[in-house]
């Protein structure tokens, strides 16, 4: 039985920034030197929290300090591959409905996939992508 729960003991806590970009920080606080602003739907991995503040790493792999208020529990995915495909099917034989390019920012809509993720495009396109082209899971 404690081999069953230990996977999600190992998740990680992914967020997407809220409706409005997101300004990230050096330290969890406004005084603090303003490293760049997320845009709206992005994906931030949080590592951790302080009062009222988050620390979120980015696709690049960059750590800042955001407040979490600003953050959606809604899980998007960043394209990480240029060219990624997005398939009707979870396989290659599957018609290609869209290619995406990097940064495109993908709705992740099956959380429990593992190598084929299905995932939704602002322009309400519906299918599959290989985890390994995005970024947020």
């Amino acid at each position: 039985m404690l081999l069953l729960a230990a996977p999600a003991a190992f998740a990680f806590d992914f967020r997407s920034v809220g409706a409005a970009p997101a300004i990230l920080y050096d330290t969890p606080s406004s005084k603090g030197a303003r490293m760049y602003v997320a845009p709206q739907g992005m994906p931030l991995q949080v590592l951790s929290s302080y009062a009222d503040w988050v620390k979120v790493r980015d696709a690049n792999g960059d750590l800042a300090w955001t407040p979490a208020k600003g953050l959606s529990a809604r899980r998007n995915l960043v394209v990480r591959t240029p060219g990624a495909k997005v398939f009707a099917g979870p396989d290659e034989s599957s018609q290609v409905l869209m290619t995406a390019d990097k940064g495109v920012i993908l709705e992740l809509v099956d959380p429990t996939a593992l190598t084929w993720i299905r995932v939704r495009h602002r322009d309400g396109i519906d299918g599959y992508v290989r985890a390994n082209d995005v970024w947020g899971l």
